[in-house]
């Protein structure tokens, strides 16, 4: 059994993307660059994106697609993923996207359930995604002890966590988060959408005790900052500082925050210096290279990760995220260049 580096888990979702999508936008009245559940109002969408749009279907779930990102960039075998999916072709195309960028899966497989999906709404330069998770709110925790997965989580030195994932309770999140913070081993959660701190703050905040790493956009650092009563919710390196130096478990190691703000500046605060932000200028890209931002968080995520495990400075980690986040969005959805391209 390979051991690996690296555990991430999350949603495991299919992404069924089309693009001129502002008449749906307006049907079901979504932003043009926001992340939200499926009510009940939307359950027509999918069925309607198959019938009258051109899919093109991509491996998704924020995690998976962090997972692939670093996997991408790092050796082989170092790089191990976890979630709920159901027994069906669904779930048999998230593995064939994952073994082309060499991460491994050990899902959870619930039988009888459809695994989930994400519908992707290209508008210009944004994306609005309308997941149903299905099978993925199906995820139990007894898995994390399982003899497959028990012995890769006691291997494993750096672990990563969707927000998302929070969705279905935070008792998995939980269980990894203090084990990791135990073994003086390093978390990382990433935030994932503004309505994860809005209206999970109970679920997120015990995990942020565990967490030596927070990744955020701009638009999750403000919700973060409106339901915590922050004075400006626009200041990013100020809510970067509230959250670094939030009470935490494992007082032997900094908690670093980083905040991307698109093609604007990185903003990073350490717990070990917050009234000292780092900005990290990003490299804008012209608009005629941008082919799709879906999935740039996420591969930025997967970039910091692989350089993480990889033993680079916090400096390196941070240019090799922007470098593979600006690779992600010249590719259709989030995908990585093939022949791949070296970044470490």
């Amino acid at each position: 059994m390979a051991l690996y580096s690296l555990f991430c888990m999350g949603n495991p979702l299919l992404d069924m993307q089309i693009t001129n999508g502002e008449a749906l936008l307006e049907k079901y009245n979504l932003k043009a660059n926001d992340a939200i559940l499926a009510e009940e109002k939307h359950a027509p969408i999918y069925e309607e994106l198959v019938q009258e749009h051109k899919v093109t279907y991509v491996a998704g779930g924020a995690a998976q697609n962090a997972a692939r990102g670093a996997a991408y960039i790092l050796p082989p075998g170092s790089v191990v993923y976890t979630g709920c999916v159901g027994n069906d072709e669904l779930a048999e195309q998230l593995k064939v996207a994952n073994k082309r960028e060499g991460l491994d899966e050990v899902y959870y497989v619930k039988e009888g359930e459809k695994t989930g999906a994400c519908a992707v709404v290209i508008t210009g330069h944004h994306r609005s995604l309308v997941t149903t998770l299905r099978a993925a709110e199906k995820f139990d925790k007894a898995h994390l002890s399982s003899p497959t997965v028990a012995p890769l989580i006691e291997a494993a030195k750096f672990f990563y966590v969707e927000g998302y994932f929070l969705t279905h309770g935070n008792t998995s999140a939980l269980e990894l988060s203090s084990k990791a913070a135990a073994a003086g081993k390093t978390f990382v959660i990433n935030l994932s959408a503004p309505f994860i701190p809005q209206f999970f703050g109970a679920q997120l905040q015990p995990i942020l005790n565990h967490a030596d790493i927070v990744i955020g956009n701009e638009a999750e650092a403000e919700a973060w900052a409106s339901a915590n009563g922050l004075p400006d919710t626009k200041d990013l390196p100020a809510i970067a500082k509230a959250i670094s130096i939030l009470p935490k478990t494992n007082a032997s190691r900094p908690r670093w925050v980083i905040f991307t703000h698109g093609a604007e500046s990185t903003v990073v605060v350490s717990s070990a210096a917050p009234d000292s932000p780092k900005i990290f200028s990003v490299n804008r890209l012209a608009d005629s290279e941008i082919v799709d931002t879906n999935g740039a968080g996420d591969a930025f995520a997967g970039g910091f990760l692989g350089a993480l495990v990889s033993g680079k400075s916090l400096d390196e980690c941070v240019e090799v995220g922007h470098a593979l986040g600006a690779m992600c969005v010249k590719q259709i959805g989030p995908t990585y260049q093939w022949p791949k391209v070296k970044l470490l």
